[in-house]
């Protein structure tokens, strides 16, 4: 984005993309669920982050997927280092079927503004 987007438009705004897929044991759907929504509604209160979202899968019962956008990849870092984040891997943990896929995107296109 160019300085003249426009008032209230920011130019060169970075965006990171966060991805975390957890899948459910068996019988531990509600369990992860609830440690999950704790997560994303104590993230949102995070300074550098954008936005944050929980989704259920409508194809493979038991999938959830956390997806965040934060003000830098540097953001994602401490956010990872974070307590909160340790914090949800420790709820989750019992919960969980296989290890988290976790990935970071840069984005091609957003939309974010302030």
């Amino acid at each position: 984005m160019s300085g003249s987007d426009g008032p209230g438009v920011e130019a060169d705004v970075e965006i990171s993309v966060l991805t975390a897929c957890f899948d459910a044991r068996p019988g531990s759907e509600g369990a992860l669920l609830g440690a999950l929504s704790h997560y994303v509604v104590m993230t949102r209160h995070e300074p550098a982050c954008r936005n944050v979202d929980l989704v259920a899968s409508v194809t493979r019962p038991g999938r959830f997927v956390v997806i965040e956008k934060w003000e830098s990849a540097a953001a994602v870092q401490a956010h990872l280092d974070s307590k909160l984040m340790a914090d949800m891997a420790q709820a989750a943990i019992a919960s969980i079927a296989s290890k988290p896929e976790i990935d970071l995107y840069d984005t091609i296109s957003a939309h974010d503004l302030i």
